[in-house]
């Protein structure tokens, strides 16, 4: 397969995904999900690894490199908040006016 000698490619290890979260517990994979919505939700691109079909494997948030430290600090701000502050987020949401 040949390769677009228009396409610019980024060699910058920045961009080298970054695991911020791994599990293997029998929920892993909604975790992951959970943590990766939460990441998205505030402008970190992220993405779920992980084998649907072998649930004895861990699951993984993976994020860019650069993005590595406010992901970490977004999820550990979210656990020290707890349930209270995620259904508070929720009910404010719920009444912001929709665009």
């Amino acid at each position: 397969m040949a390769q677009d000698p228009e396409l610019e490619v980024d060699p910058s290890p920045d961009l080298d995904l970054v695991t911020v979260f791994s599990s293997s517990n029998h929920d892993a994979e909604m975790e992951a999900t959970t943590v990766c919505t939460l990441l998205e939700s505030n402008g970190i691109q992220a993405v779920v690894v992980g084998p649907a079909v072998i649930p004895s494997l861990e699951f993984q948030v993976q994020v860019p490199r650069e993005a590595a430290d406010d992901a970490i600090r977004l999820m550990a701000e979210a656990r020290a908040g707890g349930p209270e502050a995620a259904a508070a987020a929720e009910a404010k949401s719920e009444n912001e006016p929709r665009s």
